[in-house]
């Protein structure tokens, strides 16, 4: 499953995300289409696959589906839904769907036939142990099972021909009108393991990079993950050991953990896992964190640790939400919009941890392996082929000097914050890990590495102090002449990056001259950016320089 491996996950929960109503009120709005404002956000956040919570109509959260081939009314229509895949997929964001198969809604057409019918509905075996030898809970005049006795929730009898033809026909057509790339099966723990089964080669056979992942809170992941029915589970115990260790200030949990699942001959070394630091069903990491400046790191844990990393809209700012008897699972759910973004510290380092991810193969498909254990801090080694990574964490409020040995090497060059080197004598290096600090320490033979690119223009490196950037400008340097407009060549961005001019061009719609560009690091990587930006004085700590310096 390469496209999975290569991914960084935002997860979504479109009815809370959107503002919708609780109860559906019947109306047609396009809520959802703000989806499509978010896109640049997410690709500051080198985000390439979003995970959707149900979108098919329901009554109120969403898990209690009424109709699998219909958007709710209340995010949108199944052509604007189209179009928001499509944007994605544009952008070379992959798509992947909530399938709530165990279990639909009362007001699910199917059962609505059995209400008013009884006996007479042809449906009344759609529905696990529907019987009329008593009355419900709701008042019909027949039993049935309920998901883990929630009546609202009315258990499917995924056994039944009819039934999986029902879920398969919706599969194939969100397949072929969405093309969306994936499922995450909800409650995959107690589904039967046939249909599981009959919905992978299905899939599969439509699609060989289709990627089914299901919702496992507790037992062994292998017993659904596995070759013969999912790709991949939910990892609620590194989720826990995650807050935790951070709150207890006690590495050694997580360490075990991942040592357990992960380690040479760990239980879950060939699961490649869906890994998470809160999601739409538990609380808010800002808020389950008793040290605030220990986000950081736990994001760190998450994007570096094996598996793919998904993270819950909002908390990467840092967005607070608890459940409470009153409100439920609502406060984990808000309504949230491209201006409620907040650009802050934390945002900035999740970005940088999905550049030196994205970047570097080891810590996407590199073994796993504890190198030193310490209550406050911990170093933990990928490796895959010839290239080796130390992730060195610090919980603590204060600067921590260490030593550990390397798989030999000359130096070590922090990847993620562009600019510290360590030397290794004798296999040995010794480092410091800042206060609540993360390094990513690349091992190579002394050449310098091509340090990742967290976005356009290389904005990568953090910023420097604004005391040590006013002692290292010069003082009252004379403005440099912008480049003359459209001359060929190369330009340097005044953070570092250098690009290639190609031409100029026009906006088709707007008629806006634009300049075209090729970054000449990385990807290589092509931009367009109007003309004015192009050719424009910018402050740096007080001195205007060009954005685009011509450096030949």
């Amino acid at each position: 499953m390469y496209w999975v491996n290569e991914s960084v996950f935002y997860h979504i929960y479109p009815l809370g995300f959107c503002g919708a109503p609780r109860v559906n009120d019947g109306k047609l709005e396009y809520r959802l289409d703000k989806v499509i404002d978010f896109i640049p956000h997410l690709k500051k956040m080198n985000v390439n696959a979003v995970y959707f919570g149900p979108v098919f109509k329901s009554t109120t959260h969403g898990y209690d589906t009424n109709d699998y081939y219909n958007i709710d009314n209340r995010l949108g229509d199944n052509e604007s839904f189209a179009r928001i895949c499509q944007a994605l997929h544009d952008n070379g964001i992959k798509v992947v769907l909530d399938g709530v198969f165990n279990h639909v809604g009362r007001g699910f057409w199917a059962f609505e036939d059995v209400r008013k019918n009884c006996q007479g509905s042809p449906y009344c075996s759609w529905f696990q142990n529907l019987n009329f030898g008593g009355n419900s809970p709701w008042g019909d005049p027949f039993w049935y099972e309920g998901w883990e006795g929630n009546y609202d929730l009315v258990k499917l009898n995924l056994r039944h021909p009819d039934v999986k033809k029902h879920i398969f026909d919706a599969v194939a057509m969100w397949m072929d009108k969405f093309k969306i790339d994936g499922l995450r099966l909800d409650v995959a723990y107690c589904m039967d393991q046939d249909f599981l089964r009959e919905l992978k080669h299905f899939c599969k056979n439509r699609d060989s990079q289709f990627w089914l992942m299901g919702e496992i809170i507790h037992g062994d992941y292998a017993r659904l993950a596995n070759p013969d029915l999912l790709d991949s589970c939910t990892n609620y115990e590194c989720y826990k050991g995650i807050y935790s260790s951070h709150n207890d200030h006690n590495y050694f949990e997580i360490a075990h953990s991942l040592n357990r699942q992960f380690a040479n001959g760990g239980i879950y070394h060939n699961i490649y896992t869906y890994n998470f630091v809160d999601n739409h069903d538990v609380n808010r990491l800002a808020s389950t964190l008793r040290d605030p400046a220990h986000g950081k790191n736990a994001f760190s844990v998450l994007y570096f640790m094996p598996g793919v990393p998904s993270v819950y809209y909002g908390s990467e700012w840092g967005i607070k939400g608890q459940k409470n008897r009153t409100e439920y699972d609502y406060p984990l759910r808000p309504c949230v919009n491209v201006s409620d973004i907040e650009e802050n510290e934390l945002f900035r380092h999740v970005c940088r941890l999905g550049a030196v991810r994205r970047k570097y193969k080891a810590l996407k498909y590199g073994t796993f392996m504890n190198t030193v254990i310490r209550n406050e801090q911990l170093v933990f080694k990928r490796k895959f082929e010839d290239e080796t990574i130390y992730i060195a964490l610090n919980l603590s409020d204060k600067d921590f000097d260490m030593g550990f040995n390397t798989d030999g090497g000359s130096k070590l060059y922090d990847v993620f914050d562009g600019k510290t080197v360590y030397d290794v004598n004798g296999n040995y290096a010794n480092i410091t890990i800042p206060a609540y600090g993360t390094r990513v320490l690349l091992l190579t033979d002394g050449a310098k590495p091509e340090y990742p690119d967290a976005g356009e223009e290389g904005e990568f490196a953090p910023e420097e102090p604004a005391a040590v950037q006013q002692e290292q400008a010069p003082a009252q340097e004379e403005r440099k002449p912008l480049p003359p407009v459209g001359a060929p060549g190369k330009y340097r961005h005044f953070k570092g990056g250098e690009y290639e001019f190609i031409c100029l061009a026009k906006d088709s719609e707007t008629s806006e001259e634009l300049v075209i560009y090729k970054a000449l690091y990385g990807d290589q990587k092509i931009w367009a950016r109007p003309s004015a930006i192009f050719y424009q004085y910018v402050d740096v700590d007080g001195r205007e320089v060009p954005r685009f310096e011509k450096i030949d």
